[in-house]
């Protein structure tokens, strides 16, 4: 809200029962359901509260990682594939352990 006093719109937000609060934090990692991290370095992080329904406004430097060191590790003790050849699996297979374990292994 540009050109707005910031103490008046939070004179207005507090009218309407929506409380707002900075949190700190220094990373906020999101998992989906496709086996992909959402990593926000440097977060500036709202929460909102609005009538007891809370929500978070998030925002930073993004960046996305599809599997950990640890997957690969598991994949390798799995299948004796090397860390290259295991990593190279994972990214075809888009991070599916299950998938990449069982692939390698028919090789």
């Amino acid at each position: 809200m540009s050109g707005m006093d910031p103490k008046m719109v939070k004179m207005a937000m507090k009218k309407l029962g929506i409380k707002q609060e900075d949190i700190g934090a220094s990373r906020v990692i999101i998992e989906t359901l496709d086996n992909k991290k959402i990593i926000i370095n440097h977060p500036a992080i709202q929460k909102i509260d609005m009538a007891g329904n809370v929500s978070f406004q998030i925002s930073g430097d993004i960046s996305e990682e599809k599997f950990s060191d640890e997957d690969i590790n598991i994949v390798v003790e799995q299948t004796g594939a090397s860390k290259d050849k295991a990593k190279r699996s994972l990214e075809k297979n888009n991070g599916d352990l299950a998938k990449t374990i069982l692939e390698l292994k028919e090789e």
